[in-house]
């Protein structure tokens, strides 16, 4: 089961994802940011098409119900939209946190790689001086 993982974790350009988690995450802020700062924009109904051929025109108060539907509607949208950029960000945030502790790992993996390196020509120099 752990090869999977293994084999996942090369084949991810770690170099290509440290490169543009930056951009990720000033993208996804600026989105939220957008999303926050937008007005409401005009309702537009596609779902509730009015038949102008038709004999009788719809009454105002069904008008007025279609209205009101389709102000919901626009408004669970939005919130919607407003919900997803959020999580974006998190994520953008998470990926932005996900990549430095990539790099501080990196940089350990290679400090641990030389004092090994050292370690062991240490232990052959001890074992061939005597």
């Amino acid at each position: 089961m752990a090869i999977p993982w293994l084999v996942a974790l090369k084949v991810i350009p770690w170099g290509d994802v440290i490169e543009h988690a930056p951009k990720v995450l000033d993208a996804a802020r600026k989105l939220l940011d957008q999303k926050r700062t937008q007005s409401p924009a005009e309702p537009s109904v596609t779902g509730n098409v009015i038949d102008v051929n038709s004999p009788t025109p719809p009454s105002l108060g069904e008008l007025r119900n279609r209205l009101i539907a389709a102000q919901q509607q626009i408004d669970q949208h939005a919130v919607a939209q407003e919900q997803l950029a959020q999580t974006l960000a998190e994520l953008a945030e998470q990926n932005a946190r996900l990549v430095a502790a990539v790099a501080v790992l990196r940089t350990r993996t290679r400090m641990l790689l030389w004092g090994g390196a050292i370690g062991l020509l240490g232990l052959l120099a001890l074992a061939l001086s005597r």
